[in-house]
């Protein structure tokens, strides 16, 4: 009831506070096991940086880091892909995804350049690994090793980022409504946790590209994040609170801790390119998990879903 008055009206009741009906949350939080997709969110980032700085690392002619990040990419595309079918719960429902291509998919779409991606990264490995191969083969193999580097760097750049796509394109309200950013934070993730496990495997001498793209990765995904948390207001709490937060705020501390380190020692100190290294690889595991988190606890608390939708309509209405 209102009570009009000169000059407007005058609510007779306060306003009504909401509440989800019994209390249950309005989304249904997503049933994807946290140690399987946000797993698979990591290794698939690190699957393709290491694809680029192979890639590099051929055109540069460096054998120790080429080496190290071929066998990197292949094993951590293989757990990426063993922790999906995990997930998934039977392998064949993989398989299933390939039977059709649907471009407004993002899973459909990331499954084949998971599968894409897997043929170049293999050819690489079997270079490195020549027994691998029948020697007939051997040749045929070595021919096909620079034009599989370069296939896989490009299609590593898919690959790092289609997962960001996916989780915003889910109705999940802070993976949603991170659409702009979450892509550039995933990529920036990526070359930067790939960039610290080239510092801790490949000599000092060979890892000028991996120091210099540790850098650029920090950069972009700091500055993705602190934009997305801005802008996010109400809605990025979960990046910046709870569990989820506390990861986040842990991995810029050693995103930023390790880039400091490599620009300081890495490059003339083996135990300090370690250091550096495996703080920029933990770094990119802790933000995976963080983002995975973030979305499943803005599913649980129903303000996050109402809020932005009050705010939209008033926004409308004036």
């Amino acid at each position: 009831m209102t009570e009009r008055r000169r000059g407007g009206e005058r609510l007779m009741v306060p306003k009504a506070e909401f509440s989800s009906y019994y209390g249950k949350p309005v989304l249904k939080p997503p049933v994807w096991e946290e140690r399987d997709i946000a797993g698979y969110l990591f290794t698939g980032g690190i699957a393709a940086g290491t694809a680029l700085l192979a890639a590099g690392a051929e055109i540069t002619d460096r054998p120790s880091l080429r080496r190290s990040m071929r066998l990197s990419s292949l094993a951590a595309l293989a757990v990426s892909g063993a922790a999906l079918v995990h997930d998934l719960g039977r392998p064949e429902r993989f398989a299933n995804m390939l039977r059709v291509f649907k471009p407004t998919s993002p899973m459909s779409v990331g499954s084949w350049l998971l599968s894409a991606f897997a043929l170049p990264a293999g050819i690489g490995v079997m270079d490195e690994v020549p027994v691998l191969v029948p020697r007939p083969l051997r040749r045929v193999v070595r021919r096909l090793s620079r034009p599989a580097a370069m296939s896989a760097a490009l299609l590593g750049s898919g690959v790092a980022t289609y997962t960001a796509v996916l989780l915003c394109d889910t109705s999940a309200p802070s993976w949603h409504a991170a659409y702009p950013e979450l892509p550039f934070v995933f990529a920036g993730s990526a070359l930067s946790g790939s960039a610290g496990l080239a510092l801790m495997l490949a000599p000092t001498n060979e890892a000028g590209s991996a120091r210099a793209l540790a850098v650029f990765g920090a950069v972009l995904e700091v500055s993705a994040s602190q934009r997305m948390e801005h802008r996010l207001g109400f809605v990025g709490e979960p990046y910046r609170e709870h569990a989820s937060g506390r990861k986040l705020k842990a991995a810029k501390a050693l995103t930023v801790a390790g880039v400091a380190v490599t620009a300081v020692l890495a490059r003339r100190s083996r135990a300090g390119a370690v250091l550096a290294g495996a703080a920029l690889f933990g770094a990119s595991a802790l933000t995976r998990f963080g983002v995975f988190e973030a979305g499943v606890i803005s599913t649980k608390n129903p303000a996050y879903t109402v809020g932005p939708q009050r705010e939209r309509l008033r926004n409308g209405q004036r």
